[in-house]
């Protein structure tokens, strides 16, 4: 599913003209916001984290729809001609930002990569990385602070407040960290199994293993070679949970549980906003399932 996304002809010709039409973007602010577009659940989540009641976030990708997929409509980025910000993941996951980003017309506008900086992984020959660094506690940290820069450039009158939130962010992200690194470092089993392969940095963060029903970029379901090798894996690991994600079909995983005798539970990936719980209630939930099915 995560497809080379190219913004067709059509679409960058029609945003060179929004920065014309601005005035009938949707634009809710009052004087004391700036206006920040988001290109997924998890940026808009890091972003109301730091910048609390001085932003308006609004989202481009709508809840319910794979980022990996997504090509924006010409509405969906109109809100971009009047945003003072514009925070993405990067490593590909927003194939569409730059032409977005050089085509709104909109110069006063400061764009956030917010994985820059940040060690990623290369997950094939052609070159590609796995963008899922939100879901490490880490990269969480990492992208938070790329995105407090970005809010200090934006609103450089506010640069304490951002501060002040950031590190109450990092606070609660370190805490969480702390808790279960021991946690982790305590069981002998150390593997789990996904629906698609989003966990890779959080494995990284706590030394685990993660095997999947589909790979980095949930590109379909699994080969039968594929699929006997992960029930061979799940026996042998004596895995007691698969656990599936909203944006994959959990037909494959609950074949996989079935087939080893082990249960199937929720995970959260945050590219949407899931059961309401924001960044921080969705990793604690999270890093709780996966100790727990280990244990």
């Amino acid at each position: 599913m995560f497809k080379k996304i190219i913004l067709s002809t059509t679409i960058v010709s029609v945003l060179f003209s929004l920065c014309a039409c601005s005035s009938n973007s949707v634009n809710t602010t009052s004087s004391s916001k700036i206006t920040v577009v988001a290109s997924f659940n998890a940026m808009s989540e890091f972003v109301k984290a730091i910048g609390k009641d001085k932003v308006n976030v609004v989202t481009v990708i709508p809840n319910g729809t794979d980022p990996h997929d997504f090509e924006p409509k010409i509405k969906d980025l109109q809100d971009l001609t009047d945003a003072k910000l514009f925070v993405y993941n990067g490593l590909g996951l927003e194939k569409w930002a730059n032409s977005a980003i050089s085509s709104v017309g909109n110069k006063n506008l400061i764009a956030v990569d917010a994985s820059k900086g940040y060690p990623a992984n290369k997950v094939s020959n052609s070159g590609e990385y796995d963008p899922h660094i939100w879901l490490s506690i880490t990269g969480a940290e990492a992208e938070a602070k790329n995105i407090e820069a970005g809010l200090e450039k934006a609103d450089p009158s506010n640069k304490t407040y951002y501060e002040a939130n950031y590190t109450s962010f990092y606070n609660e992200l370190n805490a969480l960290y702390n808790e279960y690194k021991p946690k982790f470092s305590s069981v002998k089993n150390k593997n789990f199994v996904t629906g698609h392969a989003a966990f890779g940095y959080l494995c990284k963060d706590f030394n685990l293993t993660q095997d999947s029903v589909e790979d980095v970029f949930a590109d379909g379901e699994p080969s039968a070679q594929k699929m006997d090798e992960l029930i061979n894996t799940c026996k042998k690991e004596n895995i007691k949970t698969v656990f599936v994600e909203d944006m994959v079909s959990p037909k494959v995983s609950e074949t996989l549980a079935k087939e080893v005798g082990a249960s199937v539970k929720k995970i959260y990936t945050e590219e949407s906003k899931e059961d309401n719980l924001d960044y921080i209630q969705a990793m604690k939930a999270n890093l709780k399932e996966i100790y727990d099915s280990m244990k």
